[in-house]
């Protein structure tokens, strides 16, 4: 196991990490995978669906659905995943549903789920350090495998299971990602850089010898690829998607 930890340690990128992850959650028989993250969560939201760190294995028309039209919204294990911490067995909703406790719109999930042959598997929710941040990972195990194998499995390697998941979700927010947006070019990232420094735009221009209005030309475009009103707000969602202050291998 120390091995595997290494490895994800050592990955230099959110796609390194995330096959090695894949390769040793299939070892454990959990053949799909999918990983949300998210650093701008609302009450009522994930934030821009645009801005997620969302990494999956399942099938295209899988995710066409679940991902792309936002079923997961209305997911069952999504909701218990933002309101606890910690690994949790899919038999959770066979308990709640029994219990009348799942709305309509869950109840379609599991539907869906079903049919696409996502029936048995773990949510592991992540601790987070902040009130707008949350990550979860959902664990689908091989056709064919119960609820009942999964918990057994769970029973003798899951503490195992949990750690792995935890090193690469803190690997994996440590890496620069961009979620489906363009990525900051060097000259966008350099000038943003250097406000967060506390640099005027005069000091910015003769240090990138550039004119003032270049400058501001990159920092307008680095607005616009990050979606956001102000150059401070431009650094702060930069700084959280680790695309500035970060050593290039």
């Amino acid at each position: 196991m120390l091995e595997k930890l290494e490895a994800i340690l050592d990955a230099a990128t959110i796609e390194d990490a995330w096959l090695l992850h894949q390769e040793y959650m299939a070892n454990y028989g959990f053949d799909r995978l999918i990983y949300g993250y998210t650093r701008f969560r609302t009450a009522h939201s994930f934030g821009d669906p645009q801005d997620l760190l969302v990494l999956s294995n399942h099938r295209p028309e899988y995710l066409e659905e679940f991902v792309h039209n936002g079923m997961y919204f209305h997911a069952p294990m999504v909701r218990w995943a933002m309101e606890n911490n910690g690994p949790c067995s899919w038999s959770w909703m066979e308990k709640v549903a029994m219990q009348g406790g799942l709305t309509d719109h869950e109840m379609q999930v599991i539907g869906f789920n079903q049919k696409m042959g996502v029936t048995a598997g773990y949510t592991i929710s992540f601790r987070s350090d902040s009130s707008r941040s949350k990550g979860a990972i959902a664990l689908t195990a091989s056709p064919g495998v119960t609820q009942a194998e999964v918990d057994e499995l769970w029973e003798e390697k899951g503490q195992e299971i949990s750690v792995l998941n935890n090193v690469a979700h803190l690997k994996l927010i440590t890496l620069p990602h961009t979620g489906n947006r363009p990525a900051l070019t060097k000259r966008q990232r350099e000038a943003l850089e250097w406000v967060g420094e506390g640099k005027t735009m005069q000091d910015i221009a003769q240090i990138m010898g550039l004119t003032p209005a270049t400058v501001e030309k990159h920092l307008r475009l680095a607005r616009e690829a990050l979606n956001v009103e102000t150059t401070a707000q431009a650094v702060l969602k930069a700084s959280f998607s680790n695309q500035i202050f970060v050593i290039e291998i």
